[in-house]
């Protein structure tokens, strides 16, 4: 029973420590997310669109206003836009950074001259999250 006490004391005091963080998280500005949908032109090879992948993903080693990346591909079932075939959405503290920062930044600007001749379709959206 000590043991089980000791227990409860202890997940009762981490709970209370980590409560402030909780709660400034609540009180803060909403993330904003980036969403980018590729669709590559026919024939691109499978090199290069590895090499366009990983040059996105370390955008977010070389612009410190990107707080979070993640990519995958295009599985849905409704086959709505097939087309689309690369999906990348980027975290982003407040609009500000994605606009005023991102953006502009040289490191993104080699990116889409990267990957432009590449896009049969691109499809953008930005959002605050909730």
């Amino acid at each position: 029973m000590k043991r089980f006490t000791a227990h409860v004391a202890t997940l009762l005091a981490a709970a209370t420590l980590f409560t402030p963080f909780t709660s400034m998280a609540a009180d803060s500005p909403p993330a904003f997310r980036h969403v980018v949908i590729f669709g590559f032109k026919e024939g691109t090879p499978s090199a290069k669109l590895d090499e366009i992948t990983a040059a996105f993903k370390a955008l977010k080693e070389k612009i410190p206003s990107i707080k979070g990346f993640e990519w995958g591909s295009n599985v849905s079932p409704e086959n709505m836009n097939p087309e689309l075939t690369h999906v990348f959405t980027l975290t982003f503290e407040s609009k500000e950074a994605l606009e005023k920062t991102y953006l502009h930044h040289p490191e993104h600007m080699k990116f889409v001259e990267l990957v432009k001749p590449h896009i049969a379709k691109a499809v953008v959206v930005d959002y605050a999250a909730k």
